[in-house]
């Protein structure tokens, strides 16, 4: 089972707001979810995030791979593999 840590969309029309999730890659986006480790809110000037620092470095430990959008969060909040 390949797990991801990727984006989950919420809020209105034209107004996102994301979690961000561990969830198979096989699942859709807003479906089912293992785990929830933050959120994301682009909508602030500037974009506001807050992330669990000890669920995300445990699951890069245990092989999940972030999706490119969530690795340069990671990266603003100082999350190494």
């Amino acid at each position: 089972m390949a797990v991801k840590i990727r984006l989950r969309r919420m809020g209105q029309k034209k107004a996102p707001f994301y979690r961000i999730i561990v969830a198979d890659s096989r699942s859709p986006r807003d479906g089912r979810c293992i785990d929830e480790i933050g959120t994301y809110d682009p909508n602030n000037d500037p974009s506001t995030y807050q992330i669990d620092e000890e669920k995300a470095k445990k699951w890069l430990a245990n092989g999940a791979q972030p999706t490119e959008v969530v690795g340069k969060l990671f990266k603003l909040a100082g999350i190494e593999k």
